[in-house]
């Protein structure tokens, strides 16, 4: 068994797991936060219960996040220890930061949120939830950040075999982290709008809570719509980017072999079984080169020309990274991105007016659409760090030179199975949570919110 395969699987599936959740957390935290604004200026008691139902399905999904995240954190040490001597300097700045800044926002503030209600101020308290949605949102721009260097070195110096950090402003503006963070924060509402599409659907199909629902429904699909096109935009730009920054993950996300000018786009093809071949490939003429110059000309290099390229730089070896997982992985990525805008889109429009009955099958089609950002999600996520192959900080150091060297097949092979089977319960608890919850309807957020002297001298007097 190869120690570096067994550690990239537990590294995936910890990863692929906790990012189950990341999105979710980002882009519900600010529609509960949106709500409650609506609540705080129409004063109108729907909105309040709104507030807490969607509320409560962000705290269960908060928790779920935070423990898997942990857990990825220890990884460091344990399966990438070289990694970690190498880049630690670096790396654990902005680690450092999202632990000291946004985290500790984030997580003092949802406990002000939760405690808070009717002893806060209706507007302070909707405040406090805004500070939850930003500490939330900045968390991940450091552990962007931190990726983004990965992805693409910079502020940085090389000094007795290790890289140190040099400009940690270079770091937290580095163009690869900015255009991570905001296709992650589009994402994330893209995901939270399709969530809250799909169990309000449900619940109108069972008319139950139906004019709140309604609300939701609206505000999803407008939100969702502009967040949809947000995400195209940001991950086209972001491929531009890609191009003059790791130009190899570029070639290989489109499968493009040859230096071309103008280069062809491809539409779909076949690869051979070790996915790094093409064996037959649908193309259209100049359009890759009009992706990326928005013009019908502009040369593209291929991925044999950069594979010459790297050998020349760092030596004999393989530099090319799974061209058909990428490829795949971009592909369903971007199809679904579409998908999903058109499908906000036609929501909107049904619901600007009124709710005609005839449309209730498009209501039945929403909590099956709710599944698509996850995988787009997926596929993104698993774009970005395959296509980064073989270096686990590009240019810099390899993959297979990151591990910890005290490691054996079995202790990986023991750990990875044993977080198959623990994740694999904590997810069907979450889920559990989550569907149960979002199945009771409103009625799973409505708890006691007074304060509880106020409570007891209700129960003693008889609610007089």
């Amino acid at each position: 068994m190869d120690i570096v395969m067994l550690s990239r699987w537990q590294f995936a599936l910890t990863t692929i797991y906790h990012f189950f959740f990341v999105p979710l957390t980002l882009g519900l935290g600010i529609y509960v936060a949106i709500l409650e604004s609506m609540y705080v200026k129409n004063g109108n008691p729907e909105y309040k219960r709104l507030v807490k139902f969607w509320g409560k399905l962000f705290l269960i999904n908060f928790a779920m996040g935070v423990v898997t995240g942990l857990v990825m954190e220890f990884q460091f040490g344990m399966n990438w220890s070289e990694y970690s001597r190498f880049v630690g300097d670096i790396f654990g700045a902005p680690l450092a930061m999202e632990g000291l800044v946004a985290f500790f926002l984030e997580s003092t503030f949802i406990g002000v949120w939760i405690f808070g209600w009717e002893r806060l101020s209706k507007k302070l308290h909707s405040i406090v939830m805004w500070l939850v949605a930003i500490g939330t949102n900045l968390s991940a721009f450091f552990i962007l950040a931190a990726n983004g260097f990965m992805q693409s070195p910079v502020g940085y110096v090389l000094n007795n075999g290790r890289a140190e950090m040099v400009d940690f402003g270079a770091i937290v503006t580095n163009p690869r982290a900015i255009y991570f963070f905001l296709h992650t924060i589009t994402s994330g509402l893209v995901t939270a709008s399709f969530f809250i599409l799909g169990f309000s659907a449900y619940h109108l199909l069972r008319k139950k809570d139906e004019s709140a629902f309604k609300i939701s429904l609206k505000l999803a699909a407008v939100i969702g719509f502009i967040a949809s096109v947000a995400v195209i935009g940001t991950g086209h730009f972001q491929g531009i980017e890609l191009k003059d920054a790791q130009p190899m993950a570029a070639a290989a996300s489109e499968a493009h072999f040859e230096t071309q000018d103008p280069a062809d786009f491809s539409l779909i093809a076949g690869f051979t079984p070790d996915g790094k071949n093409v064996t037959w490939n649908v193309t259209i003429p100049k359009a890759l080169s009009f992706l990326y110059y928005f013009k019908f000309e502009g040369e593209v290099e291929g991925i044999n020309n950069l594979q010459a390229q790297y050998e020349e730089i760092y030596g004999a070896g393989d530099y090319v990274p799974l061209v058909a997982l990428t490829y795949w992985t971009f592909r369903i990525m971007v199809a679904l991105g579409f998908l999903m805008a058109l499908i906000t889109l036609v929501i909107w429009f049904y619901t600007y007016k009124k709710f005609p009955q005839k449309g209730n099958w498009l209501l039945k089609l929403l909590p099956i659409a709710l599944f698509f950002p996850y995988i787009a999600n997926t596929a993104g996520w698993i774009l970005t760090e395959s296509a980064r192959q073989p270096w686990v900080v590009t240019g810099l150091i390899m993959t297979k030179d990151a591990v910890s060297p005290n490691l054996t097949p079995t202790t990986v092979l023991i750990s990875l199975i044993g977080f198959v089977v623990v994740y694999g319960v904590l997810m069907v608890i979450d889920l559990t949570l989550l569907i149960r919850n979002a199945k009771k309807g409103l009625a799973a957020g409505d708890s006691p919110s007074e304060p509880l002297d106020v409570l007891a001298t209700e129960k003693t007097s008889g609610g007089k």
